[in-house]
């Protein structure tokens, strides 16, 4: 069996965290060592381009598996895991498929409403990264499932070096976006096979895979892309669509200041909140199949987010913009300027999405479902009533309403914890 079906001791719970965040710290060291030669490499223009990329990509991964793998972690049997994930890889496959097919439909039609004839190009291998990331997050949680944590850092740590070395390297040798667009596809590719091997190898348990499972259990576990996939896709439309509108609506240099500012704001998240969250939600699974209820885990995971939240932003808030200019290069002090203005809402965030999977262990997507159309009609009515507005302007009223959303939204989660809602 990959799950034990009993508590796990704190120690045990503090050195998964710890695996993690090691691959996770190397991982993330990386990018952040290379961002001064990448930001004299690559024009703020560049960055704007690879940011619409990624905004496409991020809109469309959450429907690719139909948020099936979620559903990973809850079954006790692990033949029911198996069938779980074989059920996400066949609906990835298919929407790779559709994804391509509107594409090359489409290409022009989104060419012009992006209002940039640069990305038409790579609009061809959004289905391809697409379908990598898809892959990624099905064998991300299988791997969670079975607590294969070095594995996890290790593919971690494999697709930040190449990002890295693809980034720099084709940014030496070739001028525009190419060197950032090729280092991202490439990178999850190779995250995918360091992970499969896990599953490739355990032939019995292949073996369990069925035909009349796979539908069973995506009967039983319909709620994920009946609420989740909505949920999801909020979410992102609310952060990403944001990103494609500033592009058009300012310019694609704005964004890619922006988008430098969302890189670095985004590395406690990336650094410490996926490791602590994706071992919280190994946790608090077993909490709730003995208890009903994830409250203990809960509680114990919040104290370690904000103690380690509160000195890092905070100290951020009053140096952001001199380090900005002297990290990155003094034309980029107004990213700096940007990262000050919504350090608030990162520190919430920080907080909020890393213990956010509780809706999903308690089985109350719907909730999370209005918390994120929530999320995305505060962003929209943001953007149009801060029409005309500066950009500075724009991004303060936006810190301050999803600022207020996500901190009302922890008071949610920590009823559902107890079992309260």
């Amino acid at each position: 069996m990959c799950m034990k079906q009993r508590f796990e001791p704190k120690s045990e719970f503090s050195r998964n965290i710890l695996t993690l965040m090691t691959g996770t710290i190397i991982a993330q060291a990386i990018p952040i060592a290379i961002s001064p030669i990448l930001t004299r490499i690559y024009r703020p223009e560049d960055f704007g381009l690879y940011a619409i990329y990624v905004a496409i990509i991020t809109m469309l991964v959450p429907v690719v598996s139909g948020r099936y793998e979620f559903a990973i972690m809850l079954p006790k049997k692990d033949e029911d895991a198996i069938n779980i994930f074989a059920l996400g890889i066949l609906i990835t496959a298919f929407m790779t498929a559709l994804f391509t097919i509107l594409v090359v439909v489409l290409n022009d039609v989104i060419v012009s409403w992006l209002n940039n004839q640069e990305i038409g190009f790579w609009l061809y291998f959004i289905p391809v990264s697409v379908f990598f990331v898809g892959c990624f997050n099905l064998l991300t949680h299988f791997n969670n499932r079975c607590k294969n944590y070095t594995d996890i850092k290790n593919s971690l740590m494999l697709k930040s070096i190449t990002t890295a070395v693809v980034q720099l390297l084709v940014g030496l040798i070739k001028q525009g976006v190419t060197g950032l667009l090729s280092g991202q596809i490439l990178s999850q590719a190779m995250a995918n096979m360091q992970l499969l091997k896990n599953i490739t190898k355990d032939k019995a348990l292949l073996s369990k895979i069925s035909i009349l499972k796979v539908v069973e259990l995506a009967k039983r576990y319909k709620d994920f892309p009946k609420f989740s996939i909505g949920a999801i896709l909020a979410n992102k439309l609310s952060f990403q669509l944001t990103n494609i509108i500033i592009s058009s609506v300012y310019s694609v240099t704005t964004l890619g200041f922006y988008s430098l500012v969302q890189r670095i704001l985004g590395i406690p998240s990336s650094l410490i909140g996926n490791s602590i969250g994706r071992v919280f939600f190994q946790k608090a699974a077993i909490e709730k199949q003995q208890t009903g209820k994830v409250i203990n885990t809960f509680q114990t995971t919040a104290k370690i987010l904000i103690l380690i939240g509160v000195p890092f932003f905070g100290l951020l808030f009053f140096t952001v913009e001199n380090l900005f200019a002297l990290v990155f290069g003094e034309p980029w002090r107004i990213a700096g300027e940007y990262a000050k203005i919504i350090i608030p809402f990162f520190f919430v965030q920080f907080v909020i999405s890393t213990l956010s999977s509780v809706d999903t262990i308690m089985e109350k997507q719907n909730m999370d479902l209005l918390f994120n159309i929530v999320v995305l009609l505060v962003s929209l009515v943001v953007i149009l009533t801060s029409s005309g507005f500066s950009f500075k302007m724009f991004l303060m009223n936006w810190t301050v309403s999803l600022t207020t959303i996500y901190t009302i939204y922890g008071y949610v989660l920590l009823k559902m914890a107890k079992g309260q809602i």
